[in-house]
């Protein structure tokens, strides 16, 4: 018992460490001549299926020697992207070069013999890491006929440092020895250390694809959205330009004038979501986040908690200002909504991990780590936001006057009814961001590091200023046709770019990848489905609802000329 609270405040120490600078032991990334560098065993799991993965030593290898080592940490992105670093017990240090020396001896038994066999007939790979820079390697192979099976058991390392940081690390696997039953397979591991010209700022660069992240189908594809853009903010203006501004001039009164005129205030700051995406990928871009384990999911949950104000403050305004009354429940569902769908997936699929021993399984510690982050964090900071936003922004201002009783709506064609405004709204966006979307889940779900957050930002915009265009012209065919029912269905409209979003990754699934088996058929599709979620909400809330706040925006323009005209 005391082990397992000793584990949890071991967490919740990891957290606080997360968000702040690293400069300890091996993380000052800075050496003294023969000081001890670890290399750490991560995780090994089929090739294929990148999620699935399994502690090092859940296959029978041996370890070295060496027992304990001065320096260790674990962040909350770490362990919940199930990064299990175990020391290897191999004895390293710094421009201390060691000949081929025998570090274990592995008894093969039949059961032994029987792991390996299965681990060489699907793709085993393995990671490890030294000074950050990872490093891969193949647990063996099969001969032609897939009768016999042979172990690599030589680690060749060959290490680059230039001063006194390293700057490059390389494998190479040899030593074949043929799988047989009842036998004794020795481990044996040599490290060469070189001077290196790389400086210490690029030494990820060799991890990087130039070739398929800066490909001319990239930069295609941006130009190809720009010309959406420029074409979707020239119909949106005619349509100012031509319609609205004369129905507004014919069916104003001076009175009304005074009323629509008067200063409502403008609106400020961003919602939460679009706030975490626009925050992380500056960061990303200054920091180059790839390059440090699990801090892109460090990022991203310190920046969700950092900007709940800003989720309670819109919640809290928009809630106050239709009236509502319960504002409580509605502070709840807003702090809660969106950690209550990624948790209850992700401990959903941590039940699949724990039932095949993956090391993607989050640790109790981590859980509990998490759900004090929901409740004495982003909580009290809704809340804060939710008093403020009722307080200073709370008060109705509609645009003009509504009826209390609904007129009927006319008939009109198939094509302007919202449940086809719905599904043909998300096209455009979609249409924006799927080649992005192609090199996103590359980088995610096979062995590619995503590191050109520039395109990311870029589509960013442009991903808001379409759907922006594509609501305003979607809500102005709706009230054109009289029908008042416009709040969901413009809400709905550039929500929809998430449906699209998914059904691309049932394509990508079964067409692009060679994923197979329970565990990463759930991880897959179960994600998925919560990053599809979290951009429709993302989208759908568009600038419609933001605009009616502001005197004389379009959205504006176009309420007024409906209701007018009605």
């Amino acid at each position: 018992m005391g082990s397992s609270r000793w584990k949890v405040a071991a967490v919740v120490l990891a957290i606080v460490g997360s968000f702040l600078p690293v400069n300890a032991d091996e993380h000052e990334h800075t050496y003294k001549d023969k000081e001890e560098v670890v290399l750490w065993m991560n995780t090994v799991g089929p090739y294929h299926n990148r999620q699935e993965t399994y502690k090092y030593f859940s296959l029978p290898f041996c370890a070295g020697s060496k027992k304990t080592i001065s320096h260790y940490h674990e962040t909350l992105g770490e362990a919940l992207q199930g990064v299990e670093l175990e020391f290897s017990g191999l004895d390293i240090k710094f421009k201390d070069d060691v000949m081929q020396t025998t570090y274990c001896e592995i008894d093969l038994d039949k059961a032994k013999r029987d792991a390996f066999v299965y681990a060489i007939k699907n793709h085993y790979w393995y990671q490890m890491y030294i000074d950050d820079l990872p490093i891969w390697g193949i647990v063996g192979e099969a001969d032609e006929n897939g009768e016999d099976y042979y172990l690599w058991t030589y680690k060749k390392l060959e290490i680059g440092f230039n001063g006194n940081r390293i700057v490059d690390v390389n494998l190479t696997s040899e030593g074949k020895v043929r799988l047989v039953p009842n036998t004794r397979i020795p481990m044996s591991y040599s490290v060469k250390w070189k001077k290196s010209d790389v400086k210490f700022e690029d030494r990820f660069d060799k991890y990087l694809d130039p070739s398929f992240f800066q490909h001319r189908i990239h930069w295609f594809s941006i130009f190809n959205s720009f010309m959406m853009v420029i074409f979707l903010v020239g119909l949106v203006s005619m349509i100012l330009m031509r319609t609205l501004r004369k129905d507004y001039a014919r069916y104003s009164k001076e009175e009304e004038m005074d009323d629509m005129d008067r200063d409502l205030g403008d609106e400020y700051g961003w919602k939460q979501i679009f706030s975490v995406s626009l925050i992380v990928i500056i960061v990303a871009m200054a920091e180059d986040l790839y390059t440090e384990r699990g801090s892109m999911l460090s990022t991203a949950i310190f920046v969700y908690a950092a900007t709940s104000p800003v989720n309670g403050y819109f919640g809290g305004s928009l809630y106050a200002k239709q009236g509502g009354r319960r504002w409580i429940k509605q502070m709840f569902i807003g702090a809660f909504l969106i950690p209550a769908m990624v948790c209850g997936t992700a401990f959903f699929i941590n039940f699949i991990a724990i039932y095949y021993h993956a090391s993607r399984a989050i640790p109790f510690g981590t859980m509990v780590a998490v759900c004090c982050i929901c409740f004495f964090v982003i909580l009290p900071l809704n809340l804060v936001g939710t008093i403020l936003g009722r307080n200073l922004s709370g008060q109705p201002n509609f645009p003009c006057r509504v009826n209390a009783v609904p007129r009927p709506i006319p008939e009109k064609k198939w094509f302007m009814e919202p449940a086809v405004i719905v599904c043909l709204g998300g096209i455009l966006p979609f249409g924006s961001i799927f080649i992005e979307m192609y090199f996103i889940f590359t980088s995610f779900w096979a062995y590619k590091i995503y590191y050109v957050y520039g395109f990311m930002m870029l589509v960013l915009v442009i991903l808001c200023i379409v759907t922006v265009c594509v609501t305003i012209v979607c809500t102005y065919f709706l009230l054109n046709a009289e029908d008042y029912r416009w709040q969901w269905t413009s809400f709905l409209s550039a929500a929809s770019t998430a449906v699209y979003v998914y059904m691309y990754s049932f394509y990508y699934y079964f067409f692009k990848t060679k994923m197979y088996g329970l565990f990463q058929t759930s991880f897959y599709f179960g994600y998925m489905a919560v990053f599809s979620t979290a951009l429709g909400i993302m989208c759908g809330e568009s600038c419609v609802c933001r605009e009616l706040q502001k005197p004389d925006s379009t959205a504006r323009l176009l309420v007024t000329a409906f209701v007018r005209k009605s």
